[in-house]
């Protein structure tokens, strides 16, 4: 089925918040849900224990897909869903998905204590080959926490959605992630942050004159590089507000910091390979691992 919303699960708590948040984001784009869990092969030693059995483990999904669908049903009774079960290398499989789907959901496993998360392996591997664009949320995320809090200072899913936010490279704008992102912001009717950064001059400022004003001269110019970046996608559309962030220092650090608010973080990642296979940029990399909002990782060629 092509034109879902795709999330592939394997009964972890953070697949039932990925499944979960997929849902929402069906019924924003209001497309079909789909539910998808990837079965490997039992080893012919393993499969000898009785948990293992294939009998066992086929009764086991079955129920855990049953009960995932039942509860989707339950909770948003105005998506349609449908519910595969397939078989063969998790990561191949997903990757397979993926290209059928507007995008594919996955979960990340939760750090303690540290306000971050790490993606297992598995997820890590789907987003550095997927060519469509991979969402990843941590476990524990409900939907109150994209929106802001109400009147009595409780986040809410009736107050409005907190913002996106985009991590924009102005050497080389993709079209596929800035649409993608403003996308996401109008569908939310939330704010778009758009966030840019740009390394500092290796000189030292303010020890000669006309060092400050040599400064200012380059944020004033990185700052109108970002704005003409951003300018169509404002025309196309006006109702998204823009706030724009241009400032020096490490680009993943900056989009780290300036997500510390987001509903969403999207961050892209451009297809090509290096010599030790595929890669996913040091700061999607840094977007997955440090962001605590749902981060959508959008492939571009």
């Amino acid at each position: 089925m092509s034109g879902t919303v795709t999330a592939g699960i394997d009964g972890s708590p953070e697949s039932r918040a990925a499944a979960e948040w997929a849902a929402r984001e069906a019924l924003l784009r209001g497309l079909p849900l789909k539910i998808v869990y990837v079965r490997e092969q039992v080893p012919r030693r393993l499969a000898q224990n009785p948990l293992l059995a294939p009998e066992s483990y086929q009764h086991w999904a079955d129920q855990m897909m049953w009960e995932c669908a039942e509860g989707m049903r339950l909770r948003h009774p105005d998506i349609a869903l449908v519910t595969e079960q397939l078989t063969g290398t998790v990561a191949d499989v997903l990757c397979e998905v993926a290209g059928l789907a507007e995008l594919l959901v996955l979960g990340s496993r939760g750090l303690g204590g540290i306000g971050g998360f790490m993606a297992g392996s598995m997820s890590l591997a789907v987003v550095a080959r997927a060519e469509r664009p991979v969402v990843l949320v941590r476990a524990g995320e409900q939907a109150a926490d994209e929106h802001e809090a109400d009147r009595t200072g409780v986040p809410s899913a009736a107050a409005p959605f907190r913002p996106v936010v985009l991590g924009v490279d102005i050497e080389d704008p993709d079209d596929t992630v800035l649409e993608f992102a403003f996308d996401a912001a109008a569908r939310r009717k939330a704010p778009l942050r758009a966030v840019h950064s740009w390394p500092e001059p290796p000189t030292s400022f303010y020890r000669f004159a006309g060092d400050a004003e040599l400064y200012d001269s380059l944020v004033q110019g990185q700052a109108a590089l970002l704005s003409k970046v951003l300018r169509p996608w404002r025309q196309k559309f006006p109702d998204v507000e823009v706030i724009e962030s241009s400032r020096s220092g490490s680009a993943a650090q900056n989009l780290v910091e300036d997500s510390r608010d987001a509903s969403l973080a999207v961050v892209g990642r451009p297809i090509r390979s290096g010599p030790f296979g595929t890669r996913i940029g040091h700061v999607a990399h840094a977007a997955i691992h440090h962001i605590a909002a749902p981060v959508a990782v959008v492939a571009h060629g």
